[in-house]
């Protein structure tokens, strides 16, 4: 296996041979996982379809999900054929994660289109504000204001993204979400209702 020292290392060397986003938000289970199969950095183990784990140690983790249902609380999917999420899930003590390393990924998994979309989408929704932050002091709650994230609405997609600040040290865990654009009204609901 591969070291996860990676997924930012891992990917930047992979993106010469990254396999560009043919499968998304929006298509048939079947053609998304036929795409991650054959995805040169994903690489899933025998009996992973829809959800690729890398694991260097338990200090280091990497996963990639696709799923029928809208990012945020469970409803039921519209359509249980067709994908409506895509998760990119990172854990790494030794090196931290940041927004960079989340925008280093996406445009090694699904190339220089969506990177760009992201890069060029608009922010709707940001946290955590200021009110946020001191119902998180007053309710001694320090996990709800180390979240730090956005919600995005682009040309193509909808993004969101979650990084985890501690107010010292580097943040250790985040995300990034692809998913379509209709649900992001729910996304923003969901996340000021938190």
């Amino acid at each position: 296996m591969l070291p996860l020292l990676s997924i930012g290392t891992l990917l930047v060397p992979l993106f010469a041979l990254a396999t560009p986003a043919l499968a998304l938000p929006g298509q048939s289970t079947e053609e998304v996982e036929a795409w991650m199969q054959g995805h040169d950095t994903l690489q899933p183990l025998p009996g992973e379809r829809l959800m690729v784990r890398k694991n260097s140690s338990a200090a280091q983790r990497f996963s990639f999900q696709a799923s029928i249902f809208s990012p945020g609380l469970v409803s039921p999917a519209p359509d249980r054929g067709t994908i409506r999420t895509e998760t990119l899930t990172f854990f790494d003590i030794p090196n931290g994660v940041s927004l960079e390393r989340l925008e280093e990924s996406l445009r090694v998994i699904y190339g220089l289109d969506i990177y760009q979309d992201f890069n060029n989408a608009q922010v709707t929704f940001k946290y955590p504000g200021p009110v946020d932050v001191a119902q998180s002091q007053n309710r001694r709650t320090p996990l709800q204001a180390a979240r730090r994230g956005e919600v995005r609405y682009g040309d193509r997609f909808a993004y969101w993204y979650e990084i985890a600040q501690p107010e010292e040290g580097k943040a250790i865990a985040g995300q990034i979400i692809v998913f379509l654009k209709e649900d992001i009204d729910k996304v923003e609901r969901e996340l000021r209702n938190r």
